[in-house]
């Protein structure tokens, strides 16, 4: 007999590094979740970014069983026939000649980091080995990314910090330019900050970036973990903008919902990591590679592609008509599926609010700061998920506006 359990056991089992919901979900289907009071919320969250085939996909969970039945993990001593598969399907897929598999969006970041230092110190030398970042960005939480990303407020409490890490001003291309230099191993920034308030980076600012890094011989690192596997409408964001990078990493949407993540390159960056240089001991395993492989089927399809454009029409339209009413955002920016819904001066701060009456109306949001309600959905969620969800959303907002939230 299992063991009853309830939201009050967080604080007396779990290290207090979060602050979930105060409701339990126990069971999902597409975007609609259950709690283990039975009451029902659409997910517009998508586990941040996560779940971009919704809940419990007849195909994924096929994958796994028949996976799992037949062989779970062996190390990286040995290889596995699904993760070469997926690993073939990327390539084919991108720009890509080699790919190194990781369990995180912030270990696919540090890898794609570590190569960049070693390629500058094994075909430049040693002093190559600045990294120029963005302010108000997120590459993950192990110390190496947690200081690449812009925000000291993730930071401020671990150091001394790596150093020779250098921040500049986002869709700023002189800010990054009086950076860029040859002492330049990398550049890494995301197309589309996702943590910093869905800010998408102009056309103009990355191929500046590309430019600069061919003129240093620096590595363009683009992070890709919110951004890809078809969340703007596009596989990943870089064949929106026409700019390539030299490295790409994917995590996120990639193992729709397993644990999983990707660093992908050019066979002349990846030839420096030699057999040694890094590694990790679940990346690349069977079960991630099997459901990773179907994942990038059902995703990678013109039909899914246009699909992400159309729902993207369903939420600017919805969250439109309902700003026309309430007036509580002044601007509602993103790409595809991850919007960002930025409040008025007079709503300023209230994001994490919204987010917890919305909890209460029955719908999943999330934030990205302290003035942006953020939608990261599952890319084929159904219109009328979406339509109960912005229903919701909207008892929300008007209660926030009539000063009705606790």
């Amino acid at each position: 007999m299992q063991q009853s359990v309830s939201r009050e056991n967080f604080e007396q089992w779990m290290m207090p590094t979060y602050a979930p919901a105060t409701f339990v979900p126990v069971r999902a289907e597409g975007s609609t979740l259950w709690d283990q009071q039975g009451k029902d919320y659409i997910d517009f969250a998508g586990g941040i970014a996560v779940n971009a085939l919704g809940h419990a996909h007849p195909e994924l969970q096929q994958a796994l069983t028949q996976q799992a039945a037949q062989l779970w993990h062996t190390g990286n001593g040995y290889t596995n026939e699904p993760i070469l598969r997926l690993a073939k399907k990327l390539i084919d897929a991108t720009f890509a000649e080699k790919v190194f598999f990781c369990n995180s969006g912030a270990e696919a970041n540090e890898a794609a980091l570590k190569l960049a230092r070693k390629y500058a110190h094994d075909r430049f030398d040693q002093n190559k080995s600045g990294i120029v970042a963005f302010s108000n960005a997120f590459h993950g939480r192990t110390l190496f990314t947690v200081s690449a990303g812009g925000q000291p407020a993730y930071s401020k409490d671990f150091a001394p910090l790596p150093a020779d890490i250098q921040h500049a001003a986002f869709n700023d291309l002189a800010s990054a330019a009086a950076l860029i230099n040859d002492r330049t191993c990398a550049v890494i920034v995301e197309p589309i900050q996702g943590e910093g308030g869905v800010v998408p980076a102009e056309p103009a600012f990355l191929r500046g970036l590309r430019e600069l890094c061919d003129k240093h011989q620096a590595l363009l690192i683009f992070d890709e973990v919110q951004s890809g596997v078809g969340r703007t409408g596009a596989l990943y964001a870089y064949m929106h903008y026409g700019v390539t990078p030299d490295v790409l990493t994917t995590a996120k949407a990639l193992g729709g919902g397993f644990p999983m993540a990707a660093m992908l390159t050019t066979d002349n960056l990846a030839s420096v990591m030699v057999v040694g240089s890094h590694g990790t001991t679940y990346g690349g395993n069977p079960l991630a590679g099997a459901v990773g492989g179907k994942v990038l089927d059902l995703i990678n399809r013109q039909e899914v592609m246009d699909g992400v454009e159309a729902r993207h029409r369903w939420f600017i339209d919805g969250v439109e008509a309902i700003n026309k009413r309430l007036n509580l955002f002044k601007e509602v920016r993103g790409m595809g599926l991850l919007i960002g819904c930025v409040l008025s001066d007079d709503f300023s701060g209230k994001a994490k609010q919204i987010n917890l009456v919305a909890a209460e109306e029955g719908v999943m949001v999330l934030i990205a700061g302290a003035n942006v309600v953020r939608f990261a959905p599952s890319l084929i969620i159904s219109e009328q998920e979406v339509k109960t969800g912005l229903e919701r959303f909207e008892r929300a907002c008007e209660k926030l506006v009539r000063g009705l939230a606790t």
